[in-house]
């Protein structure tokens, strides 16, 4: 469970104050997938830097899971980031030294107890789950956005976050690359309860979401959940009495044959 309370956060320049966000208060709820809308210089990207951790608000408080990230120390942020959080950067955040394989286990490497061929090996697992395998030892320019993208996504998910952030995930891809990782990031929401938020301008992935926050000048201006098609309780009484309705027929119709 992510929750924002009274959230300000501001920038400061030689000859101004830039107030980015303004009193944000939300509640995500665990297992849920919630998109960020709103136009650009709107405060997107910096709630979400302030949601993973990544930075500090001026005034108010982030929870998540019950852990006041303010009031931690970078620290113990680190640890908590290595321990729940994945976060997808639009501009992929890889590192040009390292191949795809180590730049996925790089969560692994800043806390975890496992050994390093543990470590390539559960990197390989999840390279292969994002089909990116058989570019495992080929470095970041060799790679085509896509798959960096791919890349930067398996990364994030080798930790197995309770939450994912992605920021722009599908901003700089062709529609077969977006529906790929939009694919990969609904299974693992969807599939294995991860808790997704994801800043777009994208209306068909908002559209994916089960719920969107709109943003304008630093404010959330509609909180608004996407109608699923679940059945109501008049139509669901309807589908019965025409269920009971076939099966006497089709007694009849049996009876009548014989």
């Amino acid at each position: 469970m992510l929750e924002f309370k009274n959230v300000f956060k501001s920038f400061h320049n030689e000859s101004e104050t830039i107030d980015v966000l303004k009193n944000i208060s939300f509640r995500i709820e665990t297992g849920e997938f919630v998109a960020i809308i709103g136009p650009s210089g709107s405060g997107k990207s910096t709630l979400l830097g302030v949601a993973a951790g990544l930075d500090k608000p001026d005034t108010g408080i982030v929870s998540l899971d019950g852990v006041n990230i303010t009031a931690e120390n970078e620290s113990n942020l680190a640890d908590l980031r290595a321990d729940r959080i994945g976060f997808i950067f639009q501009n992929f955040q890889l590192l040009p030294g390292l191949n795809a394989i180590e730049n996925v286990g790089i969560p692994l490497y800043l806390k975890s107890s496992l050994t390093e061929a543990e470590i390539l090996k559960k990197s390989e697992k999840i390279l292969e789950s994002v089909s990116m395998s058989h570019r495992a030892t080929h470095f970041p320019k060799q790679l085509s956005g896509g798959e960096e993208q791919r890349i930067a996504i398996a990364r994030s998910f080798v930790n197995d976050p309770k939450i994912i952030f992605a920021d722009e995930p599908t901003a700089n891809l062709d529609f077969k690359n977006s529906k790929t990782v939009l694919d990969l990031l609904l299974y693992r929401n969807k599939e294995q309860g991860t808790t997704l938020v994801v800043v777009t301008h994208d209306p068909d992935v908002a559209k994916l979401a089960d719920r969107v926050l709109e943003m304008k000048d630093g404010e959330i201006i509609s909180d608004s959940r996407n109608k699923k098609k679940i059945p109501s309780a008049q139509s669901k009484k309807v589908t019965a009495k025409k269920t009971t309705k076939q099966k006497k027929t089709n007694s009849r119709l049996k009876q009548a044959s014989r």
